[in-house]
C-alpha cells in the first residue's frame, strides 16, 4: 500500500489528455471542524480582506512523486503545478453578490497578479482560476472562496477553445466571440446585463439550464490584459450574475464559474478571455445530472428553450437590482 502523497498525470489515449491522479485529495476535510479560512485560523493569520493560500491537499505539486513509469501507451509523468485558494472575504457566510464591492475588486487583482507570477514558470502552460459554490457542487468547505490551478498542459476544453477560435479568425480576419457579441445583442433575446466594458447572456448554445458567459466588448486573451477601469466593471458584472442567480429560486444558487484565458506564453492573441457559469438546478426542485449521452458522448441535452430561461433569469436579475439598490449598490450598467 502506497504511504506517501502521490501527485502524477496519467495519458488517456482514448481522448488525447492527461488525468491528474493524487493520492492525498481523498483525506481532505468535508465540512466539519473549525473553519480554516476565518481569520485567525493558523491557515490565514489576521489582518486581511482577500488572501491566496497554498491548497493544503493539492492534486498538482511542483515536487510530485510518481507512483509508477510509462510503459508502451500508458504515459505517466509528474503532476507538476500549483493549487491555490483564494479567500474572497473574512465572512464564513456569502456570495460574490453580497461581499464588499472593493473586495471583488481585489479578488480580481489578485487573480491577474497570481497568473502572472505563476506563468513566470516556464514548466507552467496554462493558469486555470474557478470556483465551485454550494454542496451540490460538491463543496468541502463553504466558506466563501476560489481556486487557481496552474498547469504542466493546456487542458483539452482549452484546446478546443484555441482551436475554433483561430480558425474563425483565419478565416473572417475577426475575432469568434467578438461575432457572438454581435449576433446576441441584435437579437436581444438571450442578452441579461451590459456596462460599459463587458456583456453578459445566457448563449444560444447553452449546455446547462441556466448557464451565463460574460464577454469581454474589447479584446483582452487573459486577465493580464485587464487594467483597474476593466477589472472594476468586470466586478460589477459578476456581482450582478450572482445576484441574480441567488434571487431566481427561494436559496442560494449553486454553481460553477471558470475563468478561461490564453495559455502563458505562445502566439495566442486570437483568444477571447471569458467566463462561464454553470449552475445545475434546472428548476427550483430539480438538478440537472448529466447522464449517459452527456458523460458517454460529451453530447450535452437541454431541457426547455435558452430563450425561456432567459427571461427567467431577467426577472430574477429585476429582483436582484432592486435589493441591491436598496442595499446601496448602484449598477453601471443596464438590465435588458
Amino acid at each position: 500500500m502506497l504511504t506517501e502523497s502521490i501527485n502524477e498525470l496519467r495519458w488517456n489515449p482514448l481522448i488525447g489528455s492527461w488525468i491528474i491522479v493524487s493520492s492525498k485529495r481523498e483525506k481532505r476535510p468535508w465540512r466539519k471542524g473549525l473553519c480554516p479560512f476565518c481569520p485567525g485560523r493558523p491557515e490565514t493569520g489576521e489582518g486581511w480582506d482577500v488572501i491566496v493560500l497554498d491548497n493544503k491537499f493539492p492534486a498538482l505539486k511542483v515536487d510530485a512523486v510518481v507512483s509508477t513509469t510509462s510503459r508502451d501507451i500508458y504515459k505517466v509523468k509528474e503532476g507538476y503545478g500549483y493549487c491555490k485558494v483564494v479567500v474572497e472575504t473574512t465572512e464564513h457566510e456569502g456570495d460574490l453578490d453580497s461581499i464588499p464591492f472593493k473586495n471583488l475588486i481585489k479578488y480580481l487583482e489578485v487573480l491577474t497578479d497570481e497568473t502572472r507570477k505563476i506563468c513566470k514558470d516556464k514548466k507552467i502552460k496554462y493558469v486555470f482560476p474557478f470556483r465551485n459554490k454550494g454542496k451540490e457542487i460538491g463543496v468541502s468547505l463553504t466558506h466563501p472562496h476560489s481556486q487557481i490551478y496552474a498547469l504542466s498542459f493546456i487542458p483539452p476544453r482549452i484546446r478546443v477553445e484555441l482551436k475554433n477560435m483561430k480558425k474563425y479568425y483565419e478565416e473572417y480576419g475577426e475575432c469568434l466571440l467578438g461575432k457572438i457579441i454581435d449576433i446576441e445583442k441584435g437579437e436581444k433575446k438571450r442578452v441579461l446585463y451590459e456596462n460599459e466594458e463587458y456583456i453578459a447572456f445566457l448563449p444560444f448554445y447553452a449546455m446547462w439550464p441556466y448557464e451565463v458567459h460574460i464577454y469581454p466588448k474589447k479584446h483582452y486573451s487573459s486577465l493580464i490584459d485587464l487594467n483597474d477601469s476593466s477589472r472594476r466593471f468586470l466586478a460589477d458584472v459578476i456581482k450582478i450574475i450572482v445576484a441574480g442567480y441567488n434571487s431566481l429560486f427561494s436559496f442560494s444558487l449553486p454553481y460553477i464559474m471558470v475563468f478561461h484565458q490564453k495559455p502563458c506564453r505562445g502566439d495566442f492573441d486570437f483568444f477571447h478571455f471569458h467566463i462561464e457559469f454553470y449552475p445545475v438546478h434546472r428548476d427550483e426542485n430539480k438538478m440537472k445530472f448529466p447522464a449517459g449521452i452527456e458523460r458517454g458522448a460529451w453530447t450535452f441535452t437541454y431541457d426547455g428553450l435558452p430563450e425561456e430561461r432567459a427571461l427567467e433569469l431577467r426577472k430574477a436579475l429585476f429582483r436582484a437590482s432592486k435589493r441591491m439598490k436598496k442595499n446601496g449598490y448602484k449598477p453601471l450598467g443596464v438590465f435588458y
